[in-house]
């Protein structure tokens, strides 16, 4: 692109700049008047290209080759592995006659007239509405117009009476009907269904139904489906014929403008040419009217007028004038008002200061320490360095330490005094000073010192150091504002760079009020001053929602309150405040019921919230946008609006998804404003200004507009007609997204081949659209399935989808802590992935143990983000089994597609495969790392591998130092934030070149992809200083592997061709795998993926690289009333989950049981006994696997370990047989008397059918326990290990003649638990019935197994 000569330099110089930004290519040429300007994008090949070398080990070599001789690689093989374009014209076509199938369709039916409606209790109410006036015009309109506007403002009755109207019309003219009516949510399409059958006197499912993903209520009398707009997309993906039955479409809602309601529209918009019997109602409560008329042409508009209850509104301004809420921060403001105006007068002259003439103050001699011994953050008693570090304010320190802070930052600032920085690093780990410490006379703080003055090095290790890049001076600067005033570009590009990456908002008010509050009072102004000064904007003040809540429950009697809250976490945060906390209410429990709302709740639980409370008690609903629209809690009076939703938001060019939380719209504002005056007058507590009010936007960004483009092409590709470009049919949308990134997102499906060239859904590409993940994510899925790791996966790739689930906290010390944190996660494998997994892991053994929330606190993890990834798991697993990829049993089961889970080179296969092109080289002459269109990428500070030493002061080459450690030369990366000219990558695990070489890069390589050593002369390393014939020989045999553009691999020759053929079995493999996923597996598949894990093993090995244990436990399903979090919490601190597993990085310790808040049964006074799951089976062949040392974990402190189980000793090594599992059965006795004489004599006998079983897992497991229960008697009768195989002894002691022979067995517990309290527990292995409705003999999932064991942990021992 070139730009014209008439360009000014200023103007030359911005277009320079924004090129930096976007990382393109800009030069200026020419002199004078002639002097222009050109940009272009950055190419991989202008890049100065590393060598990338890659070598086999004996092992991979021998593994390769023996698969290739019993499994040659066949023509057919090669030749689908080829681009289409090298296949001839076989394959050009297939993907357009493939049947498309889609699963979650809406049920077909065909228009019926609608029976007459009954009377009911509801009708007087639906007299009173708004809407029942305008009856008669809404259906003429209907009748005589194709599409048509509805704008009915809240409480008008549009959504549950419009359905109506039609079927009372198409009644009383005898005319067929049939009508689908779409909502944005789950919850709103259940509770407008049942509430239009409940008034017609109907029952759910007969004339009016619902249809939501995995829950129906319909039958072919429906005339009336509510379902969500992604049900009905997925219907309308199985051709436009689906609609040709339905008379009306009825799209509810359609200001939110989420994906599914304007791909709804495009759709629809194409249907109606065709279908002339349609008719489209577009209903809001605030639509844009204008750009819906322009949409669909000449269309009526219909307005209603809403409820008249009125809603009292009180602003962020009111509250605080009302209710004389202050904190300590607005106080301490209100003193140091005068000061501040001081410290901006002081700041002005430092910045005007002119280098060594200040009058300020002079150099003096000043203590400096000597170089401290560099000493681990973990020091060798864990915790111990971070119980010291507690920043003090600035207030507590003593006079000498404020004056020795100014002093040296006075001298940094003034005399560019760099070595002043040693005595700033001393005082802040030595004396317990901030590292955001602020300069007493002019607040600056040491990272906007050194912003300012450009020195990089100590910025980074200040932002190391855990400093706010944030923070604000006196004059309103940021770090990043110092940098910019004085010119100190580099300084500006990291900063910037890393608040991109950081999520960071545009959430200042404290600059909206001070440029745009002229209008406000003068004691409003200083009110709201003084209190966004006190808070973050970036967050949601609990402490004010606090005080509301209080003020409202003490001086109004009755009325429920609704809380609008950004996620999952703020409501969490807020239902724990109440229910254990604050005492206020804490100590009054019984006097509140406290519900919860968000999206991906149960249906079943989010309909408790629409019942009334008891007499007495106050109903207070904690939700996120998800209660804003169609659905009436009658009961609500009080509305409490934090004015902030999280919002997913894409940029296109860096390729990065964040969850940002930003403002609301104000059409949203006056719909949560509308909730409060639904059914009586209401008041409406906003937690935001009139100011920020006003400047909000009157809608929200159309989500087509702000989410990743890959998977919305995927969807479009079932959508649109069969000739029409992806580009062409979204630019139908009312606001489409811009054609290049559109284009951009199509390059990347065809480079994940999810697209073939032209654009057609490959095998793999019909599979992500069913992943309710992006298509990366999705394909790291079906990677996983085939190469039999699926868990570990599963967990990584939920957490990548959803958040990152460390919380970042506030204290720079506690950002330091809660690195060495993530670092304890890692368990020496130089992997953020590891870290998410074992977190998540942890997390699940804490809340087995009862210990959940101080775990969560004490690891700075969210524990509402881990509920979130146990429901996204849930989901995807199901989804996976819908598809055929994992089965109920037999071949592809859930164990199966595990099998080689423990293996972390395989899990990392995966994670390469999904990644890719997400692909960074270390170039190891430079020590840097590069990426394909990238001469230099950083490690972002918040991976595990960008600090690998871990000290106190980080080192000033502290990347250079981090690139050297890196035990391999690949890495992958989840996403890559770019700030002008640097670009930082997160989420990163070292990988090794063998991996690289077989799963990245296209499926299909071109024929030349290998070229031997005459065709890459270009490429070939000089042998002119070979001082051997064998050197020149080795030389003179390289070959070049080409995987992509940028991606060029150099090996022996005879490597490469196996590399080649290895790489060729596996994605034939694949290929095979996506399109019949239920086909059993041939003994070509099996060989094929043991050759696979033996190389990835091997180089792995090879590498130095650590396997660690544990990583492929498998957590068991939630029970339905534990997934996610109940919508009641009254007395309970922690819930114990059915959805744990058993997971440890420290030693094998005797672990002493925390005292449950929630005991299940009375707890013990004293534990007498060592874990359950320690007896041996013998001294020296058995052992305990319930958690496995890491070779790793002896440095740092575990991040599972329960708070009692900290110190406990360890046990002795694992024995040879640790790799074998722990196998656990139901063991049924017709009577007591048999179970008596079991417990006094030790033996048991059991029916020969259940012989075989027990004694194949006695020789081939560690241990067997069997739980026994006597039939009918409601009670699990105590559990004992099995000590001896069956013999052919039969015992005198039992009376029937169907049982076999006896065997010993040792009974570790003999109390009984009654069944009541096992309820919880499902077994996979047996259809996910209750553990108690077991056959005799019945095997147990083990994580269900070891679940039902540990119930006896929490009784006394006789």
């Amino acid at each position: 692109m070139e730009f014209p000569s008439s360009f000014t330099r200023t103007e030359r110089a911005f277009v320079h700049r924004l090129c930096h930004s976007l990382g393109l290519i800009s030069k200026s040429k020419g002199k004078g008047a002639n002097r222009y300007l050109t940009v272009r994008k950055k190419s991989g090949s202008g890049l100065k290209r590393a060598v990338m070398t890659c070598a086999l080990t004996p092992g991979t070599k021998h593994a390769i080759c023996t698969l290739i001789r019993n499994f040659p690689v066949t023509n057919k093989e090669r030749t689908e592995l080829l681009p289409k374009t090298e296949q001839g014209n076989v394959c050009a076509v297939e993907s357009e006659n493939k049947e498309v199938k889609t699963s979650g369709r809406l049920s077909d039916g065909i228009p019926q007239v609608p029976v007459k409606r009954g009377e009911s209790e509801f009708d007087s109410c639906r007299q009173s509405l708004p809407v029942f006036e305008k009856q008669e015009e809404i259906v003429k309109i209907i009748k005589d117009h194709k599409v048509v506007l509805i704008v009915g403002e809240t409480g008008s009755g549009k959504t549950t009476q419009i359905p109506q109207f039609i079927l009372d019309d198409c009644h009383k003219n005898g005319t067929p009907c049939r009508m689908f009516c779409t909502q944005p949510r789950r919850l709103a399409a259940v509770a407008v269904a049942e509430r239009v059958a409940a008034e017609r006197r109907e029952k759910i499912g007969q004339t009016v139904g619902y249809q939501i993903r995995l829950e129906s209520r319909v039958s072919p009398k429906t005339l009336v489906t509510f379902c969500t707009n992604g049900i009905l997309l997925r219907t309308l993906m199985s051709g436009d014929s689906t609609l040709s039955t339905v008379t009306h479409v009825i799209v509810d809602e359609v200001h939110e403008r989420d994906r599914f309601s304007d791909f709804l529209l495009i759709k629809l918009r194409d249907v109606l040419q065709s279908q002339a019997n349609l008719k489209l109602i577009i209903s809001s409560a605030a639509l844009d009217a204008d750009l819906f008329i322009r949409y669909f042409g000449c269309c009526p508009v219909i307005h209603i007028q809403g409820r008249p209850f009125e809603v009292k509104e009180m602003f962020l301004e009111d509250i605080l004038r009302s209710t004389g809420y202050t904190n300590k921060e607005m106080v301490k403001y209100k003193k140091e008002k005068q000061q501040e105006e001081k410290q901006q007068s002081t700041l002005t002259e430092w910045c005007s200061a002119q280098e060594n003439n200040s009058k300020l103050e002079s150099e003096r001699p000043r203590f400096v320490p000597r170089a401290a011994k560099e000493c681990s953050l973990s020091g060798d008693d864990g915790d111990a360095v971070f119980s010291q570090l507690i920043e003090k304010d600035a207030n507590c320190l003593e006079p000498w330490l404020i004056k020795e802070m100014d002093s040296c930052l006075s001298d940094i600032w003034l005399h560019k005094d760099i070595d002043a920085f040693a005595q700033v690093f001393h005082l802040i780990l030595n004396e317990d000073v901030s590292v955001d410490y602020r300069h007493s006379e002019t607040s600056a703080t040491a990272l906007m010192i050194a912003s300012g003055r450009g020195f990089l090095s100590q910025v980074e290790q200040l932002i190391s150091m855990g400093a706010n890049i944030h923070c604000r001076s006196s004059n309103g600067w940021m770090a990043v504002d110092w940098a910019k005033h004085f010119g100190q570009t580099e300084v500006v590009d990291l900063l910037e760079s890393y608040s991109a990456s950081a999520g960071f908002g545009n959430l200042d008010e404290s600059s909206l009020v001070r440029t745009s509050g002229s209008d406000l009072s003068a004691e409003d102004r200083e009110l709201l001053t003084a209190y966004h000064h006190s808070f973050d904007d970036e967050k949601v003040d609990l402490d004010l929602i606090m005080h509301l809540l209080y003020n409202i429950c003490h001086s109004t009697e009755t009325g429920a309150i609704l809380i609008f809250l950004p996620g999952y976490d703020e409501i969490v945060s807020l239902r724990d405040r109440i229910l254990f906390d604050d005492k206020r209410f804490a100590d009054n429990v019984h006097r509140y019921q406290v519900f919860m709302l968000h999206s991906n709740m149960q249906t079943l639980d989010q309909k408790k919230v629409l019942k009334s409370s008891p007499p007495g008690v106050r109903k207070i609903i904690l939700s996120t946008n998800i209660a804003e629209t169609s659905i009436t809690v009658n009961d609500v009076v009080f509305v409490i609006d934090s004015g902030k939703v999280k919002e997913k938001s894409f940029d296109a060019l860096s390729c990065v998804t964040m969850l940002k939380m930003v403002w609301i719209s104000k059409a949203s504002a006056i719909q949560r404003k509308g909730r409060a005056g639904r059914c009586q007058p209401g008041v409406c507590f906003r937690l935001f200004s009139r100011l920020r009010f006003e400047n909000m936007l009157e809608f929200q960004t159309p989500e087509l507009l702000r989410v990743p483009l890959q998977e919305l092409c995927l969807h479009t590709k079932l959508l649109a007609p069969i000739n029409c470009p992806v580009v062409d049919f979204l630019m139908k949308a009312p606001d489409p997204p811009p054609a290049l990134i559109v284009k951009n997102a199509l390059q990347m499906l065809k480079s994940i081949d999810a697209m073939d060239p032209w654009e057609d859904l490959t095998e793999l590409g019909y599979h992500l659209t069913e992943l309710p993940v992006e298509p990366h994510l999705g394909k790291m899925l079906l990677c996983a399935v085939v190469l039999k790791c699926l868990d570990p996966v599963l967990t990584i790739a939920c957490s990548l989808a959803y958040r990152d689930p460390f919380v970042l906290p506030t204290l720079a010390s506690q950002k330091q802590a809660a690195m060495l944190c993530r670092k304890c996660f890692t368990a020496g494998t130089f992997s953020d992935h590891m870290v998410l997994l074992r977190a998540f892991q942890a997390w699940q053994k804490a809340r087995s143990d009862g210990w959940e929330r101080a775990f969560c606190e004490k690891n700075f993890l969210s524990q509402a983000t881990m509920q979130i990834i146990v429901g996204m798991r849930t989901q995807l697993l199901g989804q996976l089994r819908a598809s055929g990829f994992v089965r109920a049993r037999g071949g592809a089961d859930i164990r199966d597609v595990n099998a080689n889970s423990e293996n972390w080179a395989v899990v990392k296969a995966a994670l390469v495969a999904g990644m890719y092109p997400n692909l960074v080289h270390v170039d190891r002459e430079s020590l840097v790392l590069t990426a394909s269109k990238e001469k230099k990428v950083r490690l972002h500070p918040t991976s595990v591998l960008s600090q690998p030493q871990y000290k106190k002061i980080p080192p000033v080459n502290g990347q250079t130092a981090a690139v050297q450690a890196l035990p391999t030369d690949w890495l992958i990366y989840d996403e890559m934030t770019r700030a002008h000219r640097i670009a930082n990558i997160r989420c990163c695990s070292v990988v090794t070149p063998v991996t690289v070489a077989l799963f990245c890069g296209p499926a299909r390589l071109p024929s030349n992809a290998l070229q031997a050593s005459s065709s890459c002369q270009g490429d070939k390393v000089s042998s002119d200083s070979s001082d051997s014939e064998t050197e020149d020989r080795t030389t003179s045999n390289v070959s070049l592997l080409k995987l992509d553009e940028w991606l060029h691999l150099k090996l022996d020759s005879e490597a490469a061709g196996l590399l080649l053929q290895l790489r060729q079995k596996w994605h034939s493999l694949f290929l095979r795998r996506m399109r019949a996923p239920a086909k059993p597996w041939s003994q070509v598949d099996e060989a094929t993926v043991r050759a696979v894990v033996a190389v990835l093993t091997a180089e792995e090995q090879s590498a130095g690289l650590q396997q660690p244990s544990g990583i492929g436990q498998r957590p068991r399903p939630m029970a339905s009333e534990d997934r996610l979090v109940p919508s009641t919490w009254r007395s309970t601190n922690t819930r114990r989950s059915t959805a744990e597993t058993e997971f440890s990085d420290s030693s094998n310790a005797e672990k002493v049981m925390m005292r449950s808040t929630r005991p299940i049964l009375h707890q013990p006074k004293k534990c007498k006994q060592k874990n359950i799951f320690h007896s041996k089976h013998s001294t020296d062949d058995r052992s305990d696997r319930s958690s496995v040392k890491s070779a790793d974990s002896s440095r740092f402190p575990s991040p599972c370990a329960s708070p009692s189980s900290m110190s406990a000793k360890a046990s002795k090594s694992p024995s040879p047989r640790q790799n074998l599992p722990v196998r656990y059965f139901i063991m049924k006795s017709s009577n007591s008397q048999n179970i008596e004489i079991s417990q006094q004599k030790g033996i048991w006998s059991t029916t020969p059918s259940n012989e075989r079983k027990l004694n194949g897992a006695f020789w081939g497991s560690s241990m067997v326990y069997l739980v026994f229960s006597v039939q009918g008697s409601g009670h699990f009768q105590g559990f004992a290990r099995m000590c001896s195989s069956i013999g052919r002894e039969k015992s005198q002691y039992w009376g029937s003649t169907g049982f076999g022979g006896v065997f010993k067995v040792e009974w570790i517990r003999k109390e009984s638990i009654p069944f009541r309290f096992a309820h919880h527990l499902l077994n996979p292995w047996n259809d996910n019935r209750k553990v108690q409705i077991s056959r005799d003999g019945q095997e147990l999932e083990p994580q269900v197994g070891e679940q039902l064991l540990r119930l006896w942990d929490h009784i006394p021992l006789e």
